[in-house]
C-alpha cells in the first residue's frame, strides 16, 4: 500500500536506455554470479552488517560485482553536535548502495521493504529506520522520530522526491523531513546522484514506473562502464531560523537538482515508486490532498 503523500513521475522504463554496447554475455554471467555470492555474504552477516565498516565493505563489494563505479564525495556528514540531514535525488536501487559505500547513514524506507527478497533482508540487515507513511495521522510523529535521531548524533539519509526520476535534474522536494532537521538544529548536506557510462550521462540505472527489480538488474548487469557520482555539496543550515522548512527545500532542491526553474516547486500528488519518506506537506500547512491509487513501489 503506498501513502497518502505518493508523488507521480512521468519517467518510465523506457527512459531506461544505455548509452554504450552491453557487456558480452560471458561477462553478464560472471557478473551475475558475483552478485548473487555478495548478497549471501551480506545476508549471512546478520546483524553485524549493521556496523559502518562493514556495511560500507558490503555495498561496496555489492557494487564492485555488479561492475559499477563510485566516483566522489569523501564524506556525507558535517560530523559534531547533531547528525546530518542528508537529502539525495532520487534515480535507482543503486542510489542506496552509492550513498553507504561512500559513508554509512541511516536509511528510511517504508515497512513493507523489510519483507522484500534480497532487498528487505539486506536493508534490516542494515539497520534501516522503518517507518509507515500510509496514515496522515502518522506524520508528525515520524517527524519527530527524525529529529530523535538527527538529535541523537545519527545523520539520516532521506530522498524527498518520494519518487525516482530518470535524470538527476527532474521532480522537486518534499518538506516534512526538513521540519525534522529544523527541530533537531541538524546540517543539510544537499547531495547528487548522477550516472555516466565512459562520461557519456546514462539512463539505464533509472528505476522508474513499472519496472521490476529483475529487469532494473539485468540491464544494470549488462552496463558497460556504468559510474555513479556522488556530489555532496556544502552544508546547509537554518540554526539562525532565518529559514522555515519551505524555505530549506526550495533552496536544497535547487543545489541538488542543479538551479533549474521550478526545482523548488511543488508537484501535483499521485501514485509513487519510492520506497523511501516522502517529504510532505504537514497537516494544516494549506497544500491540498489528492487521493491515489495503489501501484508498486520500489527503493
Amino acid at each position: 500500500m503506498n501513502g497518502p503523500w505518493d508523488v507521480w513521475s512521468d519517467c518510465t522504463p523506457d527512459c531506461a536506455v544505455h548509452a554504450l554496447p552491453r557487456v558480452p554475455a560471458t561477462r553478464i554471467a560472471r557478473r551475475g554470479a558475483a552478485f548473487a555470492h555478495a548478497v549471501r555474504r551480506a545476508l549471512t552477516d546478520g546483524q553485524r552488517m549493521a556496523d559502518p565498516v562493514r556495511l560500507r565493505a558490503h555495498a561496496g563489494a555489492l557494487l564492485e560485482a555488479l561492475g559499477v563505479r563510485v566516483e566522489g564525495a569523501a564524506s556525507l556528514t558535517a560530523g559534531g553536535g547533531p547528525g546530518t540531514l542528508v537529502v539525495v535525488n532520487h534515480i535507482s536501487w543503486l542510489d542506496i548502495l552509492a550513498l553507504l559505500t561512500v559513508e554509512p547513514v541511516t536509511l528510511l524506507a517504508k515497512r513493507e521493504v523489510g519483507g522484500w527478497p534480497v532487498v528487505g533482508g539486506l536493508a534490516r540487515r542494515a539497520g534501516t529506520h522503518f517507518i509507515d507513511r500510509t496514515s496522515p495521522r502518522r506524520l508528525r510523529h515520524t517527524v519527530q522520530e527524525v529529529a530523535e535521531l538527527l538529535g541523537s548524533g545519527r545523520s539520516v539519509a532521506v530522498f524527498p522526491q518520494a519518487t525516482t526520476w530518470c535524470t538527476a535534474d527532474q521532480g522537486t522536494f518534499r518538506r516534512a523531513t526538513f521540519q525534522a532537521a529544523l527541530d533537531a538544529g541538524a546540517p543539510v548536506r544537499p547531495v547528487t546522484l548522477g550516472y555516466t557510462q565512459q562520461g557519456l550521462p546514462s539512463t539505464v540505472a533509472a528505476f522508474c514506473g513499472e519496472d521490476t527489480f529483475a529487469a532494473s538488474l539485468r540491464r544494470v548487469l549488462a552496463a558497460r562502464a556504468l559510474t555513479v557520482r556522488v556530489t555532496a555539496h556544502p552544508v546547509l543550515t537554518a540554526a539562525d531560523g532565518r529559514l522555515d522548512r519551505r524555505e530549506l527545500a526550495e533552496l536544497a532542491a535547487r543545489v541538488v537538482l542543479g538551479d533549474r526553474p521550478g526545482a523548488g516547486a511543488l508537484v501535483r500528488q499521485a501514485p509513487a515508486r519510492s520506497a523511501l519518506l516522502p517529504a510532505a506537506p504537514l497537516p494544516g500547512s494549506g497544500v491540498p490532498e489528492a487521493p491515489v491509487r495503489d501501484t508498486p513501489a520500489h527503493v
